[in-house]
């Protein structure tokens, strides 16, 4: 004969069914005590919609308690959209790049997307990624940094027929751009270089035919005007950003003739990194010899020897801005998305300290 089953064995069974369970709308709508249709206009952020603040409020408390997820394959079917976004990078292994996916993924998290990670393989043409985002993986918009030229880049994402908004990148003929402030970052570096007694202050650069590598190339010249510190243009070599374009480039500059420069201003921590390698192996001590500082700060700048001085810049918003603002734009709830955000902080570490002469 089999036993007979606990009293509270069903009640324990039901309650583990509800908590795997996906809440509703309609649950949503019971515990906020209003009616479903006002619930899908609330969390759809209808443009059209006429809800009082406090109706608002009880039915996101409601679907927050009650972890509510939107049925992204229902909706689709219903409105021919994806809910998803795409974001193509040049650099997987670059935290700068990292920083924007995280912030970009919080915001469709948050709204309801889901986000789609390209990477743009170097020497291959950018425009593929983005038709195959478009076309093949159906995405309603698409989150784009990238190295490519002006021309180019802007056919290539016209032709996808999607809304897009580009991140760290202006183009005038683009109305949708998100971008940092380089040119007020680097006017912060050599401030703090400057600060310290440098005088001879090199910039290993971005691609200076490039928006970014122009901007912050225009910040380090004027920062030098305003400290009334002639340029020297034997100072500047472009390295890219990468840690082996940062390394040839050191190499460059430890084998021009003259006096060697007493600080180094980095476009980017990883170029910075590559620089650093360089010295180390040529036995110039870092920051007895040579100071050291770069923009955006990640976690590499701390493993760094010594700990890299750095001007950290808002990446991560950078990302959650785009997906947002593009998120608007698919939503109707606007017609263009431009910012630009400022440098959040000079951070000094080990690497920058007085010139020794």
């Amino acid at each position: 004969m089999s036993k007979p089953t606990p009293a509270n064995g069903r009640k324990k069974i039901t309650d583990a069914t509800a908590a795997i369970s996906r809440a509703t709308i309609a649950d949503v709508a019971a515990a906020a005590r209003v009616d479903p249709s006002t619930v899908s206009r609330v969390l759809s952020s209808d443009p059209a919609q006429r809800v009082r603040e406090d109706t608002k409020r009880r039915i996101l408390n409601a679907a927050q308690e009650l972890n509510y997820q939107p049925n992204v394959i229902a909706r689709s079917l219903r409105s021919a959209k994806t809910y998803s976004l795409g974001i193509a990078v040049p650099q997987l292994d670059n935290p700068v790049f990292a920083m924007a996916i995280q912030g970009a993924e919080r915001a469709a998290r948050e709204r309801g997307y889901s986000l789609l990670i390209s990477h743009i393989e170097p020497g291959a043409p950018d425009s593929a990624v983005y038709q195959r985002m478009s076309e093949l993986n159906r995405v309603d918009g698409l989150l784009v940094a990238t190295l490519e030229t002006d021309r180019e880049l802007v056919g290539a994402l016209e032709r996808t027929g999607v809304p897009f908004v580009l991140l760290n990148r202006r183009i005038a003929s683009v109305a949708n751009c998100i971008v940092l402030d380089s040119r007020a970052a680097a006017h912060q570096a050599v401030d703090h270089l400057v600060s310290l007694g440098h005088r001879r202050i090199a910039h290993l650069a971005g691609h200076l035919d490039g928006f970014n590598g122009a901007e912050r190339f225009a910040g380090y010249k004027e920062a030098l005007t305003r400290h009334k510190i002639a340029f020297d243009p034997t100072l500047v070599v472009a390295a890219g950003y990468s840690a082996s374009g940062g390394a040839e480039a050191m190499r460059t500059l430890l084998s021009r003739e003259g006096p060697r420069p007493t600080a180094i201003f980095a476009a980017t921590v990883v170029s910075a990194a590559g620089a650093l390698s360089v010295l180390h192996a040529a036995d110039i001590e870092v920051p007895r010899d040579v100071s050291v500082i770069a923009l955006h700060d990640s976690i590499i700048a701390e493993m760094l020897f010594p700990p890299l001085t750095t001007v950290r810049l808002p990446v991560e918003e950078m990302g959650y801005r785009g997906a947002i603002g593009l998120i608007d734009l698919l939503e109707g709830r606007r017609e263009d998305v431009g910012c630009t955000l400022p440098p959040e902080r000079l951070i000094v570490r080990a690497s920058t300290a007085k010139p020794r002469i």
